[in-house]
């Protein structure tokens, strides 16, 4: 199985309501996956609760990956995720993530920290 990357797996889980998220999961995040967001840590129940809730949310998003390394079973990015919602406002954000693959190319974590550039309630 070939190795994930964050482009794909967000524009799976967040960006494609069409595909069922039980399927964009299995493509992108093992079992045993926790994700660390900004010290808040959610087990892959938890964030696939989450990213539904995204997909409640969000009308469409483009992922720009400005850096990124792949070292064995190690990953780290650092990319800006400008996410469109149904409601017309705009999220901009960069984010710095580091992850771990399982031998099948999926993430079984991901450690990130985020940074919003631009939120729905800025005044501009």
């Amino acid at each position: 199985m070939p190795r994930t990357d964050i482009r794909a797996a967000l524009n799976d889980l967040v960006f494609s309501p069409d595909l069922d998220l039980n399927e964009a999961a299995e493509r992108h995040i093992t079992p045993d996956y926790v994700q660390r967001t900004d010290g808040n840590s959610l087990d892959r129940e938890a964030f696939l609760a989450h990213i539904a809730h995204l997909r409640a949310s969000v009308a469409s998003g483009v992922i720009e990956v400005h850096q990124e390394l792949f070292d064995g079973d190690q990953y780290a990015d650092r990319h800006t995720a400008t996410i469109s919602m149904k409601d017309g406002s705009t999220l901009l954000m960069e984010v710095h993530l580091f992850g771990e693959f399982a031998s099948d190319g999926r993430f079984r974590r991901v450690n990130e920290t985020t940074l919003v550039l631009e939120s729905p309630g800025d005044v501009r």
